[in-house]
């Protein structure tokens, strides 16, 4: 069985599982389908909003789909997930990653 359908298998039985819906996102992120990923990661943190890492994909994600502006508003919704959990790591990368991106 391939990544995909192993992890559509595990969320089949348990939709919410945040560690196989941010996988199947990262998995579809990495095959190029960003549509499909970016589909993912909205009800990713949709279910898991203080899920910090998955804004930060998301946002490498669209900025690969050349919708930068659409990135920037999840670097920025990102930090404030960062901010609430105390995750300093992904509140510094995400602040690197907006500030690139002008």
């Amino acid at each position: 069985m391939d990544r995909i359908a192993a992890l559509n298998d595990v969320l089949t039985r348990n939709p919410n599982d945040t560690f196989a819906r941010y996988g199947l996102a990262m998995e579809y992120s990495r095959q190029g389908d960003l549509d499909r990923s970016l589909a993912e990661f909205s009800i990713l943190l949709k279910t898991t909003p203080d899920y910090t890492p998955g804004y930060f994909m998301a946002a490498q994600t669209l900025a690969r789909a050349d919708r930068i502006a659409e990135a920037k508003t999840m670097l920025t919704e990102g930090i404030a997930s960062a901010r609430r959990t105390g995750n300093l790591h992904a509140q510094g990368e995400m602040e690197a990653m907006l500030a690139e991106l002008g």
